[in-house]
């Protein structure tokens, strides 16, 4: 009897469970266990924070029309997915009335102290016309945080769609709601309810709604694909991109340890 293949996108977990059990196994979770050392991990998280949205609009251009001259999505399945993921990450509905991720996030780094000035200073060059590449030539930018967002920009850039949502979704969606739950078993107390908040909010819409929408969406995309090349492809972006989170975390751990 021949057995049935596995559906595309558990092809790709399966081949990433060492790697996704790897990053949930860090110490870097146990060890935020102060107010200090939360200031000093979300002071490079934060970029963390910001570049996730390089893999969403990326995801956006590709699968709905950003264009004042607009065409109706090839995929409204697709489109919708993406859809659903910028309206929560852009303008979630939040105590206090709408608000980006990034901006709960800041809010959270301003209510424990944690220094914003490098991130602040980055999103400003920005804003003035840098690009991300020169902006990220800080000397307040540890080398660790340039490394891990040089390696988002280049995937959200560069890789195909099918790259980019498998990124998106082994190497954020998928392990963002168990890594921030064993981040929650320290922090979900008065010391920072903002920050408890937005690691609340993640452990919630990435691991009930935008986390199984991503695979469908991927499973979808690998199917029409219709060969392994593509699967591969996934396995081998999702792997790279989990290996940059490993990497960050060892990063940070050194430094809250030093």
């Amino acid at each position: 009897m021949i057995p049935t293949p596995l559906p595309h996108a558990e092809q790709v977990e399966r081949a990433l469970a060492p790697f996704r059990a790897s990053l949930l196994d860090h110490p870097i979770y146990a060890n935020v266990d102060s107010v200090p050392r939360l200031r000093a991990f979300m002071a490079d998280h934060v970029f963390a924070v910001w570049d996730f949205m390089a893999l969403v609009k990326r995801l956006q251009r590709e699968l709905t029309c950003v264009d004042v001259v607009w065409l109706p999505p090839r995929d409204p399945i697709l489109a919708r997915f993406v859809n659903e993921v910028v309206l929560v990450e852009e303008s979630d509905l939040l105590p206090g009335g709408p608000s980006s991720h990034l901006d709960l996030y800041l809010r959270a780094m301003d209510e424990v102290g944690a220094d914003p000035r490098p991130f602040r200073s980055f999103l400003g060059d920005i804003e003035r016309g840098t690009s991300p590449a020169q902006a990220l030539v800080s000397s307040a930018i540890p080398e660790h945080v340039r490394a891990f967002v040089a390696s988002t920009l280049r995937i959200a850039e560069q890789g195909s769609v099918v790259e980019v949502l498998a990124a998106f979704l082994f190497g954020r969606e998928d392990v963002i709601p168990d890594m921030f739950r064993r981040l929650l078993a320290r922090w979900q107390g008065v010391e920072a309810p903002a920050f408890a908040l937005y690691l609340e909010r993640h452990v919630t819409v990435d691991g009930e709604t935008h986390g199984p929408l991503a695979r469908k969406a991927l499973e979808r995309l690998l199917a029409r694909s219709g060969g392994p090349v593509a699967t591969d492809r996934a396995v081998a972006a999702a792997t790279k991109a989990i290996q940059s989170r490993i990497a960050l975390w060892n990063a940070v751990l050194e430094q809250l340890m030093a």
